[in-house]
């Protein structure tokens, strides 16, 4: 199958990408200043020129951007919408813009958090987004056209980057990483559609 990473040279797509193309798959990585094609999830143009250029695709899977730590006491409505702009808008659009130019059967894998099912300080827009991504791929997965799947992969904090947020994220138990790579791989290869795949390690 041909399918399009979007964050394909971050953490996770460090080692999903060779996970697809050791079984077989023709792996397009898509980044905003990395990979093999240019696109910027806040920016529909680039998301549109990105699928006219790789051309028609069984899959796209996307595990870029990442949502900011907030303050609740000072958090705005515009702060809310710009931490919504790449993770939640832009991973819709992805589907959204997608649908027009994937196969038939084609599928899509999002990214969201454990946030939507767990309560954490500083994370109120990372609930929000992922709550969010969760209600419409659930929409999505009954009304894509010509047999497309949706599907979304609801990490914790994942393994390979444990150090870096420990101190946000003190008692919070990581998924190992070839649990989660897993987890993209069965959406990629699996037939289900409408899944909130919880990897809460």
């Amino acid at each position: 199958m041909r399918i399009i990473v979007v964050g394909g040279a971050g953490t996770i797509g460090r080692r999903l990408v060779p996970a697809l193309r050791s079984h077989g798959h023709d792996v397009v990585v898509a980044g905003r200043t990395s990979g093999n094609v240019h696109v910027d999830l806040t920016a529909h143009a680039t998301i549109e020129a990105m699928y006219r250029e790789v051309g028609a695709v069984d899959n796209v899977v996307s595990i870029a951007a990442h949502g900011a730590l907030d303050e609740f006491t000072t958090l705005t409505s515009d702060a809310l919408l710009e931490n919504m702009r790449a993770k939640f808008f832009g991973q819709v659009d992805l589907v959204l813009t997608g649908q027009n130019y994937c196969t038939d059967r084609a599928s899509f894998t999002l990214t969201s958090g454990i946030f939507a099912d767990q309560a954490w300080p500083h994370v109120t827009g990372g609930g929000v987004i992922s709550g969010a991504l969760h209600s419409f791929a659930l929409s999505a997965a009954i009304e894509l056209p010509r047999g497309m799947r949706i599907n979304v992969v609801s990490p914790t904090m994942i393994g390979d980057s444990a150090d870096a947020y420990a101190e946000h994220f003190s008692g919070m138990r990581p998924v190992p990483m070839d649990q989660l790579v897993n987890h993209y791989l069965q959406c990629v290869e699996g037939d289900e559609t409408g899944r909130i795949i919880r990897a809460y390690g």
